[in-house]
């Protein structure tokens, strides 16, 4: 282990970074990925050849580590369906679908649109229906430029009120 060292695995670390954040696509976990990799590399270290290239090896680590725990996802979302009608599986006929949530918000959605005064709404349902600014522009006798600005001011409102449907994440 003379040439295998701490400090050696943190400067190579840095360039690793790159090569986890490629795999992954997700900064937090290119620093899980890059955490497992050196901590294999420091806990496996007797099986480093003195001589050969130590970038190399742990670029190896890191992408077996990934492969590995990528297959044990895999393996952990796979649902295995052990029933005999197995026709039943994804069957629409089937299905339940809950509507309710679906009423609701559709109901809250018009309501916002509603209230939304006539000079910003009208904008905003004719480009909601497909035409472009330059027909709304046209057709409501208006600058292309209040177009754009109206239909941004309609959206910004729509979101305020409609806040509680935002995605969290």
């Amino acid at each position: 282990m003379a040439t295998l060292n701490l400090n050696m695995l943190d400067k190579i670390a840095k360039s690793l970074k790159p090569f986890a954040l490629r795999l992954t696509k997700d900064s937090d976990d290119a620093d899980d990925l890059l955490q497992e990799t050196m901590l294999k590399a420091f806990t496996n270290h007797e099986k480093f050849t003195d001589g050969t290239n130590l970038k190399a090896w742990l670029y190896t680590i890191m992408k077996n580590t990934f492969i590995t725990n990528y297959q044990r996802d895999q393996r952990r979302n796979t649902f295995i369906d052990t029933t005999e009608n197995m026709h039943f599986l994804n069957n629409r006929e089937n299905q339940i679908e809950n509507l309710v949530n679906s009423t609701f918000m559709m109901e809250d959605i018009d309501y916002a649109i509603s209230r939304l005064e006539e000079c910003y709404r009208d904008p905003f349902m004719m480009h909601y229906r497909g035409f472009k600014y330059h027909e709304i522009a046209e057709r409501l006798n208006i600058p292309i430029g209040t177009v754009k600005n109206r239909i941004h001011i309609a959206r910004k409102e729509l979101k305020d009120c409609l806040m509680q449907y935002a995605t969290k994440g």
